[in-house]
């Protein structure tokens, strides 16, 4: 899929994103840039892989976030076999809760 992806339009997207320096900012650009489902669709899988990593149930994690289970079992899918992005971020956001 990656390579799908590697296309100038969307370097140009990451790079944009990349620019965003505040959580304000990131509002602002993602309500003008995507739809309010979008954004909540995108939160809501990374809610889900949250739950995922802490071994939650799919009834859990149906239950709290709304997630169908096939949103589930993508989400899944992509901490099992995909590219370590979900990890990345995870120890990222892990790392700067550590130093607050």
């Amino acid at each position: 899929m990656a390579d799908k992806l590697r296309r100038e339009d969307v370097k140009a997207l990451f790079d944009a994103i990349l620019t965003l320096e505040t959580t304000e900012e990131c509002y602002e650009f993602f309500e003008d840039i995507c739809t309010v489902k979008e954004i909540l669709s995108l939160a809501q899988r990374l809610e889900v892989a949250k739950m995922l990593r802490q071994q939650r149930t799919y009834n859990e994690i149906a239950g709290k976030t709304g997630a169908s289970t096939a949103t589930i079992s993508r989400v899944n899918r992509s901490l099992n076999y995909g590219n370590d992005g979900y990890d990345m971020v995870f120890s990222r956001l892990d790392s700067a809760s550590a130093d607050n």
